[in-house]
């Protein structure tokens, strides 16, 4: 492929990548690989087509390992952590659980897998308190009894 070949690749990954798509940042690497291909050729650097393509991978792989998490956390922000604050809350199940067993309850608008820590069972109605959070999976142990 011509040297201006690669750029004009390059240069429309880098602008879908920053104005079209979200890709996380993987096409902004792919894009820069293709213009350093281009580049190369500019220099007068003549490479066969399959040297091109070598180049071009080798350069946008090693640099997407290299560069991508630490540069996207920079400009994004990075992850967000999930939180703990849940432990100590309030839970009402509307399904019994027995000590030891596992179910399904709401809590904040997402369903959650409830594990009963505790050695009383917790009826349908009951109120249990969020003790720890494993995963998915909170954790509960029954905090008043119905009466």
């Amino acid at each position: 492929m011509a040297w201006w070949g690669w750029i004009v690749i390059g240069t429309l990954l880098f602008c879908a990548e920053l104005f079209a798509i979200d890709a996380q940042f993987f096409l902004i690497f792919i894009g820069a690989g293709a213009i350093v291909v281009g580049l190369t050729g500019l220099l007068g650097v003549e490479l066969p087509a399959w040297g091109q393509w070598l180049l071009f991978a080798a350069l946008a792989a090693t640099s997407m390992v290299m560069f991508r998490r630490k540069l996207y956390d920079k400009i994004r922000g990075g992850v967000v952590p999930v939180s703990d604050s849940v432990v100590g809350g309030k839970i009402v199940l509307v399904q019994e659980l027995k000590p030891g067993a596992t179910g399904r309850a709401d809590y904040r608008g997402s369903s959650w897998t409830v594990f009963n820590t505790g050695d009383e069972l917790i009826p349908a109605g009951g109120s249990a308190t969020i003790e720890a959070m494993d995963g998915f999976t909170l954790r509960v142990a029954l905090t008043q009894r119905q009466t």
